[in-house]
């Protein structure tokens, strides 16, 4: 079995959830484009992201998607459904090759009775999860999509440790992470463009200023 990433959420991880991983998770390997498992659902199952990356997306009753995220190797995901089991909220999709540690939440379970500190690890992952998840509400609701952008885009950077200046998704993609027109996404690439903060090509762009970058991130206004 692939060895566990030290990035991400697997960094701060306590040695029984990496030797729960490891002993009694199944590998799943998933091509671009794969979906992992879809919104709707059963959620039956705790994942660990080991390489590539996973794209986290709803879609809304009038039929459009909303990208809400993209995860990288050592992120976890699935934990809600040990505590609430239900449907699936997103979908996800590998956005590259990639390979996913897959436990089963019934074994998950067992190894808390056994195990109690293990409990720390998923109630501290949930707590992360909803935190950023009230951060996005917020910032969809009062942020402008520049604002909005330039955050995502040094969220994106940090998935590609290797190379975090390329952020390989095109201009469209970019607008169902921001949850805005193509237009207005393109738009406001353009200004920076001209300012140097990035360069744009096809399917990517490549971020020259990260401080520049940074500075646009805290901009609040409407």
């Amino acid at each position: 079995m692939t060895s566990l990433p030290e990035t991400g959420f697997l960094a701060q991880a306590s040695d029984r959830l990496k030797a729960t991983l490891s002993a009694q998770a199944t590998e799943i390997k998933l091509d671009r484009g794969e979906v992992l498992f879809e919104q709707g659902d059963e959620g039956d199952a705790l994942y660990a992201i080991t390489q590539g990356s996973l794209e986290f997306s709803i879609v809304s009753q009038n039929g459009r998607k909303l990208s809400l995220d993209l995860m990288g190797p050592g992120a976890v995901f699935g934990e809600i459904a040990l505590f609430d089991p239900g449907p699936r909220t997103a979908t996800v999709t590998a956005t590259e090759p990639s390979l996913v540690l897959r436990v089963r939440s019934v074994d998950v379970l067992l190894q808390i009775q056994e195990h109690p500190e293990l409990a720390g690890d998923l109630i501290r992952l949930a707590g992360q999860r909803m935190r950023w998840m009230g951060q996005q509400l917020n910032e969809q609701v009062f942020l402008a999509v520049p604002t909005r952008l330039a955050r995502k885009l040094l969220h994106l950077a940090l998935v590609d440790a290797a190379c975090p200046e390329t952020i390989n998704l095109s201009q469209s993609e970019l607008a169902e992470y921001v949850g805005a027109t193509r237009e207005a996404v393109s738009k406001t690439i353009s200004g920076w463009k001209r300012i140097g903060v990035l360069d744009a090509t096809r399917g990517a762009l490549i971020i020259r200023d990260f401080d520049a970058l940074r500075d646009l991130a805290e901009l609040d206004q409407i």
